[in-house]
């Protein structure tokens, strides 16, 4: 079938957040009294907070007055401290230029908060050209479960044969994977491995690679 939308996550994908995230969880955690070492975090990012902070807690659910907290905690230090000294990787915008010229649909699937997307996307300077958006409230099970997956494909009003996801981290390949979407994996996010990336249908560098590579890839076969 003809390819008719781009899945896209935003962090470590579009721009360069992923150990901003990672600083926060250890900030937030430790003005709750809980210690944990950025390297202890920092392989997690990708997964939704559901997920994330029972691994760091010993099983604190999120959805729990003190979860809630530190999750709130988590979002605004991210906002305040880190947010503002990430860059966009280059070209990015260039890149999603060049996909919606090729007739594609492009919808945001990330784990973030609404609040997060919103100021991401801002920052990326790519708001004008998402067509759909779906964050961690659309999804009952956040990545690597396939739920933000589904989605975004009803979002665009397309099937799994007729999408791509682009992304960088094993659980973006995995949640596309399980929906029957095949991933483009990046590795700017911090996955250099092309291991880490096994199950995915490619493999580049960034947005400036894929781009440069654009007519060779999943995306050239794009149809309108």
């Amino acid at each position: 079938m003809t390819l008719r939308a781009a899945i896209l996550d935003i962090d470590g994908t579009l721009i360069d957040t992923n150990d901003g995230h990672a600083h926060a969880w250890v900030d937030a955690l430790r003005e709750f009294g809980r210690e944990v070492a950025f390297g202890e975090v920092r392989p997690l990012i990708g997964m939704g907070g559901d997920k994330v902070m029972p691994r760091l807690t010993g099983g604190l659910d999120e959805a729990s007055d003190e979860g809630k907290r530190i999750k709130a905690r988590r979002g605004e230090i991210f906002q305040e401290r880190y947010l503002p000294s990430c860059r966009p990787f280059p070209q990015a915008r260039e890149l999603l230029e060049r996909m919606r010229g090729g007739g594609l649909t492009l919808v945001v699937a990330t784990s973030a908060s609404k609040d997060d997307m919103k100021a991401l996307l801002e920052k990326i300077g790519v708001a004008d050209l998402i067509e759909a958006r779906t964050s961690a409230s659309d999804a009952e099970e956040s990545k690597p479960d396939p739920d933000i997956i589904h989605a975004a494909l009803d979002s665009a009003g397309v099937s799994a044969a007729e999408a791509v996801m682009l992304g960088d981290t094993p659980y973006d390949v995995e949640a596309a994977g399980r929906a029957g979407v095949p991933t483009i994996a990046l590795r700017c996010g911090g996955w250099w491995k092309d291991d880490d990336f096994r199950d995915a249908a490619e493999i580049y560098d960034d947005p400036a690679e894929l781009l440069a590579r654009y007519e060779g890839s999943l995306l050239g076969t794009a149809g309108g």
